[in-house]
């Protein structure tokens, strides 16, 4: 539609230099400096193309420093801010403004643009950064349908940002779901800073402010993707080289800072070398999702090919945010297939636990004790038949539920103590050290830690065995331990391997509190000890 000659440029302040016959073959070209707010001129050649439309006048957009009037083939068309008067009048216009050329002079052939300005801040910024000429309509529409655009954009980065927060206070191990978080809100802020611009009228001396806030958002982002990789492809010796990582980045933005846009390129292609990096280990290492995310990064390469920096800079930045969003899928699948996975581990030694204590065996030793103790002793027979039907009874009542307070759990201990000492005729002991009745367990572990107990125990000289249940708390974790006072428990506990009752124990944990308990078991000078941690 046009084609833009070489600017030049002349300080002073003539109303002729406007017209379009001058003749400026003296006037300088390229960057100087102009102080002290002092008036210059800029005239441009300009070759229009193709006349515009009936109707449908032309317009000019500029993006350029400074307050000026803007001169068509020596007609005023328009004003941004008062060129000359800046520190008397206080700042006005703004960076980005649009201007509409008359018909008349829009005519297919050579024409003159000269602006008469002013540059109390930044004097050394004499130039036209951008110029465009396109039908009017289009220059004060396209801007805004395209900031609508990616404005609807970044919701969908803040939205993700606000999810993953939310994911990680609710799980506070997972620090990727952090990290992805605070990228993608970072994300969002840089497409606001960038397309603030369309609605805002910034002037030209706080242009440099919202430059340099874009600048902090892509260390920010150049960090913290390569950072999110090495979480999800770890490699040897991550902390050394991301700190060397990070001193790179703090030197590209600091020594090329007054650079914004050569900063913000390097610091972009620091961000996708060191990415692709890790991307390439992970690949070798076959790390799943290795091989997308370097298809990701590839395909961020390609666009900046074909696009401009600002939509290769946001096209990119999404792909790779995409890739990052697919590696955490991943993740939070795993996760989810684990958990479903301890749930039917759960159920089936849950049915073994219960299977356990009515199985054949059992049954046929207890009815065999049942009928001892009818023959010898009627009453006694009675309270063995009561205990049996309290200790089942209690079972009915807890095994379909994930956590019971713990003095449900206890009584259920102490039940089936009552019965296995009329079964086996040795005295068993239960006593407790600071137990809160608020507390609640999965059930059915300190019931299998007894079973074990008396399994695998020998009774002392006195026949008997005593268990003791202490708890302790503190605000890391809660403590429960398991005594088993006895003879022989070390030497036949040693030689057993994890069976059922232990695997549920843990299976249990695990769903209940997924990875947040630790459990111990070792033998003692006088029998055996359990420790099993619950942590905040």
């Amino acid at each position: 539609m046009f084609k833009r000659y070489e600017t030049v440029f002349k300080i002073g302040d003539q109303q002729g230099w406007a017209a379009k016959s001058w003749n400026d073959e003296d006037w300088k070209s390229g960057r100087f400096v102009v102080d002290g707010g002092r008036v210059f001129w800029s005239r441009t050649k300009i070759d229009i193309l193709k006349a515009p439309e009936s109707l449908h006048p032309y317009g000019l957009q500029l993006h350029a420093y400074g307050e000026y009037e803007v001169f068509w083939d020596g007609v005023l068309i328009g004003k941004n801010g008062n060129p000359g008067q800046e520190e008397l009048l206080g700042p006005e216009g703004k960076m980005w403004a649009t201007f509409s050329i008359p018909t008349h002079l829009t005519e297919a052939g050579e024409h003159l643009l000269a602006l008469r300005s002013s540059l109390h801040s930044f004097p050394n910024h004499t130039r036209i950064e951008e110029l465009d000429i396109a039908y009017y309509d289009d220059l004060l529409t396209d801007r805004l349908i395209e900031s609508s655009y990616m404005h609807l954009f970044a919701g969908a980065f803040l939205i993700a940002a606000f999810y993953f927060l939310f994911l990680f206070l609710s799980d506070k191990k997972e620090y990727a779901m952090l990290i992805f978080s605070i990228s993608c809100f970072l994300f969002f802020l840089l497409i606001l800073a960038e397309f603030i611009k369309a609605y805002v009228p910034i002037h030209y001396s706080l242009h440099v402010v919202r430059l340099q806030v874009i600048g902090i958002l892509m260390l920010g982002i150049s960090f913290l993707i390569p950072f999110y990789f090495s979480m999800q492809f770890p490699f040897p010796k991550r902390k050394l080289l991301l700190i060397i990582y990070a001193g790179i980045l703090l030197f590209i933005f600091l020594t090329k800072y007054d650079y914004f846009e050569l900063t913000a390129n390097n610091m972009a292609l620091s961000m996708w070398l060191f990415s692709f990096g890790i991307a390439v280990f992970g690949g070798y290492r076959k790390m799943k999702g290795a091989r997308l995310v370097l298809l990701a990064l590839l395909l961020s390469v390609l666009i900046s090919f074909v696009a401009s920096f600002n939509k290769s800079l946001f096209g990119g930045f999404s792909l790779i945010l995409l890739s990052m969003f697919y590696l955490l899928s991943l993740r939070i699948k795993e996760q989810r297939l684990a958990y479903e996975t301890s749930l039917v581990q759960s159920t089936r030694l849950r049915l073994e636990l219960l299977k356990k204590n009515i199985q054949p065996h059992f049954l046929m030793n207890t009815l065999t004790s049942l009928i001892d103790w009818v023959e010898e002793s009627p009453k006694k027979g009675v309270l063995f038949i009561e205990a049996l039907a309290k200790e089942f009874d209690l079972f009915n009542q807890i095994e379909d539920q994930t956590l019971i307070p713990i003095a449900q759990e206890i009584a259920l201990c102490r039940a089936h103590i009552e019965v296995m000492t009329y079964r086996k005729e040795v005295n068993y002991f239960w006593e407790e050290e600071g137990i809160d009745p608020e507390q609640k367990i999965p059930p059915a572990i300190l019931h299998t830690l007894l079973e074990n107990g008396i399994t695998h125990s020998l009774p002392l000289e006195d026949n008997s065995v005593k268990f003791k249940l202490v708890f302790e708390s503190n605000s890391e974790c809660r403590c429960f331990t398991f005594f088993t006072f006895a003879a022989g428990a070390r030497q036949a506990s040693e030689d057993r391997d994890e069976g059922t009752g232990l695997k549920y124990i843990k299976a249990r944990l695990t769903e209940s509190y997924h990875s947040n308990w630790d459990f111990t078991s070792e033998p003692t000078n006088h029998g055996w000890k359990n420790v099993l941690k619950i942590y905040s």
